[in-house]
């Protein structure tokens, strides 16, 4: 369990300030997360790393010098929005561009490409690298699957140093996915962890089992065995690990590793050991020479008891990137010249939100609006806890939270933007920022996306009309189906989202009231949300455990299911109100 906190939903917050207080030397906040409080040298890459708090020493306790320029970090296991990764991006630039790299977890993805494209858009080159580590989250045909566990280090190390020696992005990048091709991970579990306020795991393991092949954010391992000895949990690693060499590897003998065992958060640094001692011997007799090996804490998972064992195969470059120096609040090689720290002024980062104009009839329609997102959040918090139960079958279990977090967010910027006068359009563009902010992890990003589409469509001139709420509807379905690659049939909000927005523009095709189309579509949305208990996911975490959701209807399609249904029982009390 965890036993120090104060709220629960503040955690994250609270934990950064902390973090920042006491390695001020080394990192200074920004909206969104860190960055160095040191001068970085002009005209070099800017690396920027992240993903969910949770996983110290990942992320800000990497960033530093000889490693990451900035981290973006996103609320307990779920993804930093756009709008985070795109600050630290921006506080971090040095002039010659920005790489972004981090594990590869649908959230993640989304909103570090929306950032990416946002970057470029403004004339900042920007790059991606996704770290796909894990052999057990995919099969090496499907390696682009994979997602990110401890080889995050390996990864953010090489590029990170490769950056620090004045290298290009297009090198940097080029270094960076280099060391990901050439990395592996394999981990177990031997318990679940519990988030702050949580009176349950994420997951249970059976006493006496070891969950194999787990992952970073609390989802299961893919098989259960027996806890095994120190030495056979080392063994089972390398055996494991030596199975799959990667492209340019013909064999084991001969080659240098960067070696990385992993505590997740609850086996002690004396238990790690015990396992290396084991590891050590084993590469030895494989005839494979550990060049500088890390034993200890370097990407977690909160508090579950668990462990992982990560190689990176090594070439003359990776080599020297990874032994370069580096200097930061938890992971340190070598000796770094001392770095300049920022000034006073340098560290201040100012933010200005403003309002575009509207006309008086958008402002009177994003007081309706406003009223729809209330409800919206309402059903959300009354149905969060049956929400994460559906989620906890094949996933994390957080589905409920997340997105309870994503409304509440949404509904608190669409009422200090409503206060400032803002048509219907910006405010609902603001609420979805926030919620993605808020929110944070792929449902996060996806309803982003969505609400964006629809403030796109409604605008800041025109009252909403049938014929543009159909259209932004339309708008959300693409730009879901585009940055979340799910089509129907995958297990996902899309198979509510395609027949709720067919049915939708039918019925408004056929002259109905936006009421009445809306109701239609509604009572197509709750039956397709039903019908996905027949389907096996085919994206995100629940995919390495589909036969298990078989049977239970997708958490993310149940949640758009009851949206939509309460957004059309509003509309119908209030006949005409928000038409």
């Amino acid at each position: 369990m965890t036993y120090l906190f104060n709220q629960p939903s503040a955690f994250a917050s609270e934990l950064i300030e902390g973090f920042v207080a006491a390695n001020a030397d080394k990192v200074r906040q920004v909206s969104g997360g860190v960055v160095r409080s040191t001068r970085s040298q002009p005209g070099t890459v800017a690396v920027v790393i992240g993903g969910g708090s949770g996983h110290y020493p990942a992320f800000a306790g990497l960033v530093g010098q000889g490693l990451a320029h900035g981290a973006a970090m996103g609320n307990l296991f779920a993804s930093p929005s756009a709008q985070q990764i795109y600050n630290v991006a921006r506080a971090a630039e040095n002039g010659a561009g920005v790489l972004l790299t981090f594990g590869n977890y649908a959230g993640d993805v989304l909103h570090f490409g929306q950032a990416c494209e946002r970057l470029k858009a403004e004339g900042i080159p920007c790059e991606i690298v996704t770290v796909t580590d894990d052999i057990s989250s995919a099969r090496p045909e499907e390696i682009e699957k994979r997602r990110g566990v401890a080889g995050d280090l390996t990864v953010f190390k090489v590029a990170s140093a490769a950056a620090e020696a004045g290298l290009s992005l297009d090198e940097v990048t080029a270094m960076a996915r280099q060391a990901n091709a050439r990395t592996r991970s394999l981990g177990v579990a031997f318990s679940g962890c519990t988030l702050p306020g949580a009176e349950q795991p994420l997951f249970e393991v059976a006493k006496g089992t070891m969950a194999l092949g787990m992952g970073i954010h609390g989802e299961p391992g893919i098989s259960d065995t027996e806890v095994p000895r120190a030495d056979a949990l080392a063994e089972l690693f390398v055996e494991r690990l030596l199975q799959e060499l990667p492209p340019g590897v013909t064999e084991a003998k001969g080659q240098r590793c960067a070696v990385i065992l992993n505590g997740l958060g609850s086996v002690k640094y004396e238990e790690l050991f015990v396992v290396y001692r084991r590891i050590a011997q084993l590469l030895q007799e494989h005839g494979i020479e550990a060049v500088e090996p890390d034993v200890g804490e370097f990407v977690t998972s909160f508090n579950m008891a668990g462990a992982s064992l990560t190689l990176m195969w090594l070439d003359a470059d990776l080599e020297t990137y990874w032994r370069a120096p580096c200097n930061t609040p938890a992971y340190r090689k070598g000796s770094v010249i001392k770095a300049e720290p920022l000034s006073a002024a340098e560290r201040e980062v100012v933010v200005q939100e403003d309002i575009p104009p509207a006309s008086d009839a958008a402002k009177r329609s994003a007081r309706c609006v406003l009223a729809l997102l209330e409800t919206v959040a309402q059903t959300i918090n009354d149905n969060a806890q049956e929400l994460g139960r559906i989620d906890a079958v094949a996933g994390d279990g957080d589905h409920g939270i997340g997105m309870a977090r994503g409304a509440n967010g949404a509904v608190e910027k669409a009422r200090e933007v409503a206060r400032r006068d803002a048509g219907a359009g910006t405010l609902l563009c603001r609420a979805a920022d926030a919620w993605a902010d808020k929110a944070g992890g792929t449902s996060g990003a996806l309803w982003g996306v969505a609400l964006n589409a629809l403030g796109t469509a409604l605008g800041d001139e025109l009252a909403p009309d049938a014929e543009r709420v159909a259209l932004g509807v339309t708008h959300a379905r693409e730009g879901i189906m585009h940055f979340g690659k799910a089509k129907p049939g995958d297990k996902t909000m899309v198979d509510v989202l395609v027949p709720f927005s067919d049915t939708l523009n039918q019925q408004v095709a056929q002259g109905a009231s936006l009421v009445d189309a809306w109701l239609a579509a509604a009572a197509v949305a709750q039956q397709s949300a039903q019908d996905t208990a027949q389907l096996l996911p085919k994206m995100g975490r629940a995919r390495p455990l589909a036969e298990k959701s078989l049977g239970t209807p997708d958490a993310g399609a149940i949640s758009l299911a009851l949206i939509v249904e309460a957004v059309g029982k509003l509309l119908q009390s209030n006949q005409g109100g928000a038409a």
